[in-house]
């Protein structure tokens, strides 16, 4: 018997496996087609959400001109790694620095494992699954996580509408 209930065990049942895809290719390291440097086992934290960062604001360029604070919260067996971001805008490279971020309007928290993946491999799909699902948590100013969440909601309905043209 199927069950049609919408609960946790349905709901988006058909899209959990690709964080356990990312996952699952943890401890694979590459050079692919994203343009992504090869990072080596001792990944430095700072380098990759650089990467993260920067593979966000190209799949939603719309998010570019943002000047924000963010703290970044990494834990990994028993370890926790802070980070602040600043965001400085379109032409101004961001600045990634290790320690506590007082002024942020906005924290990330994840486990280093599986951020050291998504930084190399996800989407704004994979993202947005990742946080739905619990493995990254935002909190913070609900105008700003607002604002973040419609734009990306825009740039997904805009790649929806151009692969339909096409």
């Amino acid at each position: 018997m199927v069950d049609s209930r919408p609960g946790p065990a349905r709901r988006g049942a058909g899209r959990e496996p690709i964080i356990r895809g990312l996952l699952a290719n943890a401890a694979r390291v590459h050079d692919g087609p994203t343009r992504v440097p090869c990072v080596t086992s001792a990944e430095d934290a700072k380098t990759l959400i650089e990467i993260a960062v920067a593979r966000f604001i190209e799949e939603v360029p719309a998010l570019a001109p943002l000047k924000l604070v963010f703290a970044v919260e990494l834990r990994g067996r028993g370890d926790v790694q802070l980070y602040r971001v600043e965001l400085l805008g379109r032409d101004e490279p961001m600045q990634v620095t290790k320690g506590i971020a007082e002024d942020a309007r906005v924290r990330v928290e994840m486990p280093r494992a599986f951020f050291n993946v998504m930084a190399k491999e996800a989407h704004i799909a994979d993202w947005r699954e990742a946080f739905l699902y619990g493995k990254a948590k935002a909190t913070g100013v609900d105008q700003i996580l607002k604002l973040i969440v419609h734009v990306v909601e825009k740039q997904e309905e805009r790649m929806r509408t151009r692969r339909a043209r096409s």
